[in-house]
């Protein structure tokens, strides 16, 4: 990288510099674009510098969300037998059935806010919500005026994907939307009506208005604010023939993401449509390479794991959601071994929390063989931070030049962490405890408030509130009850 003027500065207290520790008295130069071009330790704060108590770690890069999921915490467990898949993916239906561009951009301003003030400064938005409910595109046809906008504009092409494009602004995280094939129903089988929105009827079509959508983004975005990739929804969602032509076509370099193997039916009904598991079945077709992240990757064989790690893609686990929605104790330990990179995401946002997704990921390994220290803090960080980022294409976070000056404070005395070494942090945080958030040296959130949008927990409930009053009980509840259909 070229070396560049320091435009401003943020000064630590102290800072996590990786493999050196933890350093007292930081001074983190940036440069006008965000990025780190010098690190100066022992050093005292200027003025003009943002000051951060505290000890400061890079930012955490959030590799997999659906912002509308974020309407369903706290709804699907059911009293009686704590709910299941099944009564998740009947309120998930319901809430995507209900969604606006109006609607969206709000829910998503607020869910992003909630993102920035746990210490996540970028997120890959895995988006299959692209047009009206009845499948009609958004800028085909005359607007009814039923989503509530006051401009036209709102309701034209892309009306989804630019409604998450300006939350994302609004909110000051670092978007890679991830726009998703979604073509079938399951192997073999027909889309039923509520994920009519979610499909442009073949790969053609989807590649199509994929790069549609990368020039409007681009017209309107710097690439270091919004950026997109890339996604196929599921093996399941994407017939066979279709990934033959998505493989072919697909612009080379482009971030593409998949759920993968996150349930067994998943695999169970690949191996018995195709032959070989979904890794298998995307290997077939060249789809396995650097550019791949594999979401969740439960389920996998080790066949499975060797072949995404020879391919040096990401696994992108999301802790939380895997044990919120029972889906099983990944091999987390067995990717690390066979050279795979890992990256965490919040997923359904049960849980908007990196500290919590770090720590969970270090306890499924515990769980799952009976003995502590897998992940040490170090990695774990690695993860967090370069794992995410790599999984969007972007640069990733951290104090080396180079980096993108995007970082958060955590309080090193609260109920939750006092006493904690400070290298141990990742151990004992929370969110609650990050006190402030700098994204790109330019101090975006502190104690849990966002800088612009205020405290995110009304804007939360707002949205949220919004969304029920247009959804409707009778949203579509026909969905074969087949186990494994993840939406």
């Amino acid at each position: 990288m070229t070396q560049q003027a320091v435009a401003r500065a943020v000064w630590c207290a102290s800072a996590w510099l990786g493999a050196e520790g933890v350093r007292d008295a930081v001074r983190v130069e940036v440069d006008a674009d965000g990025y780190v071009v010098g690190v100066l330790q022992g050093v005292s704060a200027r003025d003009g510098d943002v000051v951060l108590d505290g000890v400061v770690f890079p930012a955490a890069a959030n590799a997999h969300s659906h912002a509308f999921h974020r309407a369903l915490r706290g709804r699907t467990h059911d009293t009686v037998d704590g709910g299941t898949f099944w009564t998740w993916r009947e309120t998930m239906y319901r809430a995507a059935n209900a969604l606006t561009p109006a609607l969206y951009e709000e829910l998503a301003t607020a869910a992003y806010a909630e993102m920035v003030t746990a210490g996540w400064t970028s997120v890959a938005e895995f988006h299959y919500v692209h047009h009206r409910p009845d499948g009609t595109p958004y800028g085909q046809g005359p607007d009814d005026g039923a989503d509530g906008d006051r401009d036209g504009d709102r309701d034209g092409p892309h009306a989804m994907e630019l409604a998450l494009a300006r939350a994302a602004v609004r909110a000051g995280i670092r978007l890679t939307l991830l726009d998703t094939c979604y073509l079938a129903g399951g192997f073999g089988a027909p889309l039923e009506a509520g994920q009519r929105r979610f499909s442009d009827g073949t790969a053609e079509r989807w590649l199509a208005r994929l790069a549609s959508l990368r020039a409007a983004v681009g017209a309107l975005h710097p690439a270091h604010q919004v950026t997109v990739g890339a996604a196929l929804h599921s093996v399941r969602a994407v017939p066979e023939d279709q990934l033959a032509v998505i493989a072919a076509q697909l612009p080379p370099g482009l971030p593409l993401h998949v759920h993968l193997s996150e349930q067994p039916a998943e695999n169970e009904d690949c191996l018995r449509a195709t032959g070989c598991t979904p890794t298998g079945l995307l290997h077939r077709h060249g789809l396995v390479t650097g550019r791949l992240s594999a979401v969740h990757a439960t389920h996998v064989v080790g066949e499975d794991i060797a072949t995404l790690a020879d391919a040096r893609a990401v696994v992108v686990l999301c802790p939380t959601t895997e044990a919120d929605l029972a889906d099983g104790i990944g091999p987390a330990g067995e990717f690390r071994s066979a050279g795979a990179t890992l990256a965490l995401g919040s997923d359904q946002h049960a849980v908007v929390d990196p500290w919590l997704e770090m720590r969970a990921l270090e306890h499924g390994e515990r769980l799952r063989t009976g003995r502590r220290g897998h992940f040490d803090p170090q990695e774990l960080h690695r993860i967090a931070a370069a794992g995410g980022a790599t999984a969007q294409g972007r640069p990733g976070a951290g104090f080396g030049p180079g980096c993108v000056a995007d970082l958060m404070a955590v309080d090193p005395r609260s109920t939750r962490t006092a006493g904690s070494a400070p290298e141990q942090l990742a151990y004992t945080a929370t969110g609650q405890d990050v006190t402030a958030v700098v994204v790109g040296g330019v101090l975006l959130a502190r104690g849990g408030v966002h800088a612009r949008l205020g405290d995110p927990g009304p804007l939360l409930a707002a949205a949220i509130a919004r969304l029920d009053g247009a959804s409707s009980p009778a949203a579509d509840r026909t969905a074969s009850p087949r186990q494994g259909a993840r939406p």
